[in-house]
């Protein structure tokens, strides 16, 4: 039985304070201990994701950083070199501003001895193609001891050849290829397939040939021949361009402008090539400088971050109208 303590007021009795029991002790003591150990492992594996993640942000921006590995002090005389790589169009890689921003820093860098155009591509604009063509020829008059020499190695096709031809020298592999002189606009027409569907067009223009080349109605006359007209025009442009820059170093035979390719050994019979090498080769047996400096436009890593995250987060929207492209 617990003992009463009188508190001094006459009938009022309390029961003292129950004291905790050893076990309780322990319980409470673990039950703390745990809550430590919780919050120190919660807090570890917090610190672990936080440095997983800047590893990864740092793995992500060394990844985009373009390591030139062939890049020397401007002081050192050397062989430059500009690349076009892929589709000649604005907005990628190879675009005209692209190229002509690196052909430029060549020329005006007073230790490179010449400069190669390294080319790697389908073709393209001719809009674009024709910019490049006409830079390379506007800086070789302004640097007329700075020889320009155009080097392919996979392929040089249309517009790539477009820009080529306004080089000195133009170097390939005896396995590329070369050619494509011509133009194209290609489409589909669905008129006959919506007719056997039942489906009915309901397009409303103002303009008489405003709906022109619309895939769902049927194709005039006026507009195949208007657009034919087009492309021989862009065509001739062409031709023009490949006979100024190659000169007499052509055979007279009308194949060449015919849209065929071909290897780099047949390209040098029927004069497209003036010789077989690599980007190496040239700056060794032609040049005579065999260091290389990279002067290719490159985007910095900022740049390219907020493109590729612009991509992923936007998707392109494409004129309904195909523009002619030379490949």
């Amino acid at each position: 039985m617990e003992p009463e303590i009188n508190l001094g007021e006459p009938g009022e009795r309390i029961r003292p304070a129950r004291t905790v029991s050893s076990w309780e002790q322990d319980m409470l003591v673990k039950l703390a201990e745990s809550g430590l150990k919780e919050q120190q492992r919660s807090r570890r594996w917090g610190i672990f994701f936080k440095l997983l993640g800047f590893a990864y942000l740092g793995i992500f921006l060394i990844g985009m950083i373009d390591w030139n590995l062939t890049g020397l002090s401007e002081g050192t005389r050397h062989t430059a070199m500009v690349e076009m790589t892929g589709v000649i169009a604005n907005g990628e890689t190879a675009s005209a501003e692209n190229v002509i921003s690196g052909l430029r820093a060549a020329f005006e860098n007073g230790r490179s001895a010449a400069v190669i155009l390294k080319i790697n591509s389908p073709g393209g604009s001719p809009v674009q193609a024709g910019y490049i063509n006409r830079e390379i020829t506007r800086l070789r008059a302004l640097h007329p001891e700075k020889p320009l020499y155009a080097v392919v190695t996979d392929i040089c096709a249309s517009g790539g050849v477009f820009a080529a031809v306004a080089a000195d020298e133009i170097y390939a592999d005896k396995a590329s290829i070369v050619g494509s002189i011509g133009v194209m606009m290609d489409g589909f027409g669905f008129v006959e397939a919506m007719q056997k569907l039942g489906i009915e067009r309901r397009l409303m223009i103002a303009g008489e040939h405003k709906g022109f080349l619309d895939p769902f109605s049927p194709a005039e006359q006026f507009e195949k021949e208007h657009v034919q007209n087009l492309l021989d025009e862009i065509h001739q442009q062409f031709i023009e361009a490949v006979k100024a820059g190659r000169g007499d170093r052509l055979v007279d035979d009308t194949k060449i402008f015919s849209g065929l390719f071909w290897t780099g050994e047949q390209a040098h019979e029927i004069g497209l090539v003036d010789g077989f090498g690599s980007v190496g080769y040239v700056a060794r047996e032609v040049v005579g400088v065999e260091r290389i400096q990279d002067y290719t436009y490159r985007e910095d890593v900022l740049q390219r971050f907020a493109k590729q995250l612009g991509s992923a987060l936007i998707t392109p929207v494409r004129e309904a109208v195909t523009y002619p492209v030379i490949r």
